[in-house]
């Protein structure tokens, strides 16, 4: 296998998880083949999931009912729905993987969320993930101070696209409770190398992106991302050949 069969991609609202993905959704397939080590891109996220739940609950409270999953303030009445999100995504993936044996011959998956320590963090996400799936995943972390992610939010929003995934936004109340403090540090302190979740040691690497260059785009974007993946690339490499 010469590229990733399921890249984890983390970090808070707006850090730039979207930009990274459609930057490698548009490149030519050799080149995100040879130089970002990922083949055809299946891409899972949970922000679909989530905003249908918001629209289910409006339209019952529309209707006179009560609503399923948030209170009338959008936030989830049970935090167990955290975690049925990732439940949710890795079903989709199960199913993708039944349906497509030799899946990954070609394919790499990207699985997208945010989660902060509010509701979890990623310590309580990744308990959701089975060892089947942690072992053959690598995790690409958006590293960005809580500022950046507070400023871009904001600026991403477009009302006329609410629902986009690259247009879409969090409240700033809501923002600043659910994902001010973020645990990521606490599961990898350093800028690459294996983080041991539930008792499997999954390769992961920082990208910085404290200067924005998800946005800026082009030869800068390129460049760090490429580095980055080439980095955790020769990390995933080393699990394959040891025994932990």
């Amino acid at each position: 296998m010469n590229h990733f069969e399921v890249l984890f991609i983390l970090a808070r609202p707006a850090a730039g998880k979207s930009e990274i993905i459609k930057f490698l959704s548009d490149l030519l397939p050799e080149i995100r083949q040879t130089e970002y080590f990922l083949g055809n891109l299946v891409v899972l996220d949970d922000f679909p999931i989530l905003w249908r739940w918001f629209e289910e609950d409006d339209l019952l409270a529309q209707m006179g009912k009560p609503r399923l999953y948030t209170d009338d303030q959008g936030y989830f009445t049970d935090n167990s729905l955290w975690h049925l999100l990732v439940k949710l995504l890795i079903l989709e993936y199960q199913k993708l993987m039944l349906k497509q044996k030799n899946l990954h011959t070609d394919s790499s998956v990207i699985i997208e969320f945010s989660r902060g320590s509010e509701h979890g963090g990623y310590k309580e996400a990744f308990k959701n993930i089975p060892d089947e799936v942690l072992s053959k995943s690598a995790v690409l972390y958006v590293n960005v101070p809580w500022e950046e992610s507070f400023r871009k939010n904001r600026r991403r929003y477009n009302p006329d696209n609410a629902d986009s995934i690259l247009e879409h936004s969090v409240p700033d109340e809501k923002m600043s409770r659910l994902y001010f403090d973020d645990d990521w540090q606490t599961l990898a302190g350093d800028s690459f190398g294996f983080a041991s979740i539930n008792g499997c040691q999954v390769p992961y690497a920082v990208f910085e992106n404290a200067d924005d260059v998800t946005t800026r785009g082009g030869n800068d974007l390129a460049i760090r991302l490429k580095e980055t993946l080439q980095v955790l690339w020769s990390i995933n490499l080393k699990r394959t050949h040891q025994d932990f």
